[in-house]
């Protein structure tokens, strides 16, 4: 085996040991990376040079990241360990209760705190000393603090949880259940105390009677119970959000009690991919693990109108016959044709018993319908809801079960009314 030369950063000569400080970072924030890749990183480094910060960004990026779901948090922890001069105060902050003049003015974007919680493991995380002198000090408490625990991960945006918070949400999810009421339908079934009169079994009664009619025999309508058909959007907007709403599906499918004939799921970016018989493994790592490794498409674009097309030209028929409800999870950011997406969001509507839109951007108090894509197809649902946190998921049950529940479709029709 042919010795590899010896590492040599002679402009740098703690590069090497920062590299390896942010792969321990990448790996309690979920990357696979193991010795190996770290030197590779540091050789790639080295041969590519420290100039640029972007082709720097690029080298590490090359070598640490190798599935689409890691590129957030990758990004994340390089600005914050490289870019960022104030990373470690502005972590400190982060992990800390909110103090005015301490933490930061806003939200942690999108796997920042999942980021900052793997840089800061391991450092001792005391509470600033704050001076003593006349003035009042004026300190701002969290509501949320005095919530239980599980109360609080109820409404937690997916995006601002860190890795812990991740999968005990999880859990939560796994004990959810979405009840369904059965379909009435015109075959009828014996019942004692049923509305009709059957006289079918009646009269063979009355056969076996010799002739006398003795008793009515009654009949009530047979129930069918329906599928549900989940599409759901894997673009990168979508990633963090679809992946736990695909846990909270996989229970729904697994679990045996909750009414539902058949469940499909299919995922949707640039292309449509149906991930139903990976729902069957009771595993639900591994069952996301093979659907991940199926959709090819995820957290790139979204060309909601092709999906739904494909959809409906291939699947439709198939799934959505005998009363299905379907669940549409998207954002409805799509830059593709709105004329098309508005025809294959109507057929898709006349199709279904029940067409439900999950929209994670309901969690902003000042949403509005401005985009193209929402815009139509907004009105062709039966009920638009937010999916951002474990307790809108719990809600989506009352969206089932009473058919006249809208959401807040009424509100944003009237805006676009107006």
């Amino acid at each position: 085996m042919t010795e590899l030369p010896p590492l040599d950063l002679p402009e740098q000569p703690r590069l090497a040991h920062n590299i390896t400080h942010f792969a321990r970072a990448l790996r309690k924030a979920g990357l696979p990376i193991g010795p190996g890749r770290v030197i590779d990183a540091i050789r790639a480094v080295e041969a590519a040079g420290f100039t640029e910060k972007t082709d720097f960004y690029w080298v590490l990026h090359a070598c640490f990241v190798n599935r689409p779901e890691h590129r957030r948090v990758f990004a994340q922890l390089f600005r914050l360990y490289w870019r960022d001069p104030r990373y470690m105060e502005h972590m400190m902050s982060m992990m800390l209760p909110a103090i005015r003049g301490v933490q930061e003015e806003r939200r942690a974007e999108a796997a920042e705190k999942r980021a900052a919680e793997a840089l800061l493991d391991g450092v001792e995380r005391d509470l600033p000393e704050i001076e003593e002198s006349g003035e009042e000090v004026q300190i701002e408490i969290d509501a949320s603090r005095t919530m239980s625990r599980e109360e609080r991960l109820r409404t937690l945006d997916f995006e601002q949880m860190s890795t812990a918070e991740i999968a005990e949400a999880k859990r939560m999810l796994a004990r959810l259940r979405l009840p369904v009421k059965p379909i009435p339908t015109r075959r009828g079934m014996a019942a004692i105390h049923g509305r009709e009169i059957d006289g079918r079994r009646t009269l063979r009664a009355a056969m076996r009677a010799g002739g006398e009619l003795r008793k009515l025999q009654m009949k009530a309508p047979r129930p069918r119970w329906p599928n549900l058909v989940v599409l759901c959007d894997i673009s990168g907007s979508m990633s963090q959000y679809s992946r736990m709403v695909l846990h909270f599906l996989h229970a729904v499918a697994n679990h045996k009690g909750a009414g539902w004939s058949r469940v499909h799921a299919f995922t949707f970016g640039t292309r449509l991919t149906n991930i139903t018989r990976h729902l069957a493994t009771r595993d639900v790592d591994q069952a996301l693990k093979a659907a991940g490794a199926q959709a090819q498409d995820w957290e790139g674009g979204t060309r909601i109108g092709e999906s739904l097309h494909a959809f409906n030209r291939d699947w439709s028929r198939r799934v959505t016959g005998q009363g299905a409800v379907v669940l549409l999870i998207s954002d409805g950011l799509d830059r593709d044709d709105t004329a098309l997406l508005e025809k294959e969001i109507e057929r898709l509507h006349l199709s279904a018993r029940r067409l439900i839109w999950l929209n994670p951007l309901l969690r902003w108090d000042g949403f509005a319908p401005r985009a193209a894509g929402i815009r139509a197809m907004l009105p062709h649902v039966d009920s638009f809801r937010a999916g951002h946190s474990v307790a809108t998921l719990e809600e989506l049950a009352i969206a089932i079960s009473r058919p006249d529940d809208m959401g807040e479709k009424s509100r944003l029709m009237a805006m676009l009314d107006g």
